[in-house]
């Protein structure tokens, strides 16, 4: 049997992170924990991972290179921005759901900690997603598909919060994620955007 390469426990680890959010909260994430999820020692999570401060900085950065840069190419698409916008925010919802437990990670990581570089990073999540959406929604006003009077900023507001209580609703609830869900997101933005 070949031995794991350090980015195979790297991602071993991450996933057991959020795994144990999810299950017991994020007040037991430990190394000891993780070890015990992962059959690693402390020892060897400590040679992938030098903190686990470390480790959380590599969960955003994957968010980053996973989701962000994924919305951003859905962004310049030349598609309408209503399939667009359908298509951001499928992927959002997608990839949070497949990785539940980042939404709890980054807002508790956000409201916690005296961390410039991990705010930094958090608060570029944030703006990125923000800005993708804002482009496509002032694409949609140029296009004529949508109100010229909408508050865009607002209805960006908007859009960060039906991934995170999603994400939050499926934790709390334990419930499948509905398969209609993205349609009926874009429903409701099509409503507040032809107001």
């Amino acid at each position: 049997m070949s031995r794991k390469t350090t980015e195979e426990r790297q991602k071993e680890i991450k996933s057991a992170v959020l795994q144990i959010i999810i299950a017991e909260g994020i007040k037991s994430v430990s190394t000891k924990n993780i070890a015990k999820h992962t059959g690693l020692s402390e020892g060897a999570i400590f040679r992938h991972f030098k903190t686990k401060r470390d480790i959380m900085l590599s969960i955003i950065d994957d968010v980053s290179v996973n989701m962000i840069d994924k919305l951003k190419q859905i962004s310049l698409e030349k598609i309408t921005a209503r399939k667009r916008l359908f298509r951001v925010i499928c992927k959002t919802i997608s990839y949070l759901t497949e990785h539940n437990g980042i939404t709890i990670l980054l807002f508790t990581e956000a409201s916690q900690a005296n961390d410039e570089e991990m705010m930094e990073k958090l608060q570029y999540l944030f703006k990125a997603q923000t800005d993708v959406v804002a482009k496509i929604i002032d694409d949609g006003i140029e296009e004529r598909i949508w109100s010229k009077n909408i508050p865009v900023e607002d209805v960006t507001t908007f859009y960060m919060g039906i991934p995170i209580t999603n994400n939050i609703k499926l934790i709390l609830f334990k419930e499948e994620q509905n398969k209609d869900f993205c349609k009926r997101m874009m429903n409701l933005f099509e409503l507040v955007l032809n107001v």
